[in-house]
């Protein structure tokens, strides 16, 4: 691994553990985020109220369930006898959520059987006030805080609520069969009614405009005892069936992915990890080529051939030849490398040659010796040729 490589990765590291750090370290921002969520510990998550429904419940049983309330009530609707099998309170603890056209029409029916609805949220539809016979306002009062109140508990403390609070109130009712059962206070001293009872054929709606009452920052800030009042309206002899947010997914919060990405910090180290290691191998697949296949050069025959063919003409005894080819072989060497003309093998050749190859006068005078007595006889003997190529081998050129 080259050391540069190793450099950046160390640096990288480095900066993975830095982020960590910072995050680790850091004062948590408080998330103010209404998400009205089973598994959130945020102050308007729904975390301490599921984990105390049972008992604030008590002795009533509590059925969750994560589909909207048509598909619930439709399969537990006996379409035989038509009736349905369950019967007791529908529990919705909203914000801002809208119900379907059907989900509004099925609780309706289901209460016309004699059951209840409860619904605490900040929006209702139209269809909802005009059945029930209710119009809603928002105060244009911007306090720091409302004081709510429950009628049949007016002895309690009054409980001040001053986050996530809105101002929508029941403007209109009909007081001929509408019961109010909670109101909430503003600076003036105005009351607005914000908890009403509409009875409907068999049944009864109640309903309630600040489902903030049942998150975690309330409950552990000494508000219970209003929740508690609320939910005390609940018929004490039925079952509830309580339409919770995600419940089919509450295993996902336990995903170590889940919570990685749910972290800023954590989030963006887990990015910038992938955007590096993508990187590494982009530039790492470009730098690795493949193995270049070794290729043999082509080897030079001319030694070879040269051997071969004296060979040939040594074993034929035909001594002349070979000398006179040597001959023709040092000339032409002397010319090209040392470009010194071999038309004369005179004293002024001699000294040439020993000036421009250092070698020794009297070793250029042999073979220029033999050149001379070569060329002029037709018949060269063995110990002749062999003379001649030591002093060749001896001159060394």
């Amino acid at each position: 691994m080259p050391k540069s490589l190793k450099i950046y990765i160390f640096l990288l590291v480095v900066i993975f553990i830095g982020i960590i750090w910072a995050d680790a370290t850091k004062e948590r921002p408080i998330d103010w985020r209404e998400s009205y969520s089973l598994n959130e510990k945020i102050p308007f998550g729904l975390f301490v109220f599921n984990q105390e429904h049972k008992t604030l419940f008590k002795p009533q049983t509590v059925e969750k369930f994560s589909e909207s309330p048509y598909e619930f009530l439709d399969r537990n609707y006996n379409t035989y006898d038509s009736i349905y099998d369950i019967e007791g309170t529908i529990l919705l603890i909203q914000n801002k959520s809208a119900i379907d056209e059907f989900s509004e029409n099925e609780l309706f029916y289901f209460a016309s059987h004699g059951n209840t609805i409860f619904h605490s949220n900040s929006i209702f539809s139209q269809k909802f006030a005009d059945s029930l016979g209710f119009e809603i306002k928002y105060s244009n009062d911007f306090a720091d805080s409302l004081q709510f109140k429950i009628n049949r508990n007016q002895k309690a403390s009054n409980f001040y609520f001053n986050k996530g609070i809105n101002t929508a109130y029941f403007s209109k009712i009909d007081s001929s069969k509408t019961e109010v059962l909670g109101t909430q206070i503003n600076s003036k001293g105005e009351k607005f009614a914000n908890f009403i009872r509409v009875p409907y054929k068999n049944g009864n709606f109640y309903l309630h405009l600040q489902p903030v009452a049942f998150t975690n920052y309330y409950l552990l800030n000494k508000h219970s005892q209003y929740t508690e009042d609320v939910l005390g309206y609940i018929p004490s002899k039925s079952s509830i069936y309580w339409k919770v947010k995600q419940y089919d997914n509450e295993e996902l919060s336990s995903s170590p992915m889940r919570y990685l990405l749910s972290q800023p910090a954590l989030k963006w180290s887990w990015y910038l990890a992938w955007i590096t290691l993508i990187i590494f191998m982009f530039f790492n697949a470009k730098r690795r080529q493949r193995v270049i296949p070794i290729k043999e050069p082509l080897k030079n025959t001319t030694v070879d051939f040269t051997k071969t063919i004296g060979n040939l003409y040594y074993q034929e005894k035909d001594h002349q030849n070979i000398a006179e080819k040597k001959i023709i072989f040092f000339l032409e060497k002397i010319r090209n490398e040392y470009y010194i003309d071999t038309y004369n093998l005179d004293e002024t050749f001699i000294n040439r040659v020993n000036q421009k190859t250092g070698r020794t006068k009297k070793d250029i005078e042999n073979v220029v010796f033999m050149i001379k007595k070569i060329r002029n006889q037709s018949n060269t003997t063995e110990k002749e040729l062999i003379t001649f190529n030591e002093l060749l081998e001896k001159l060394n050129l």
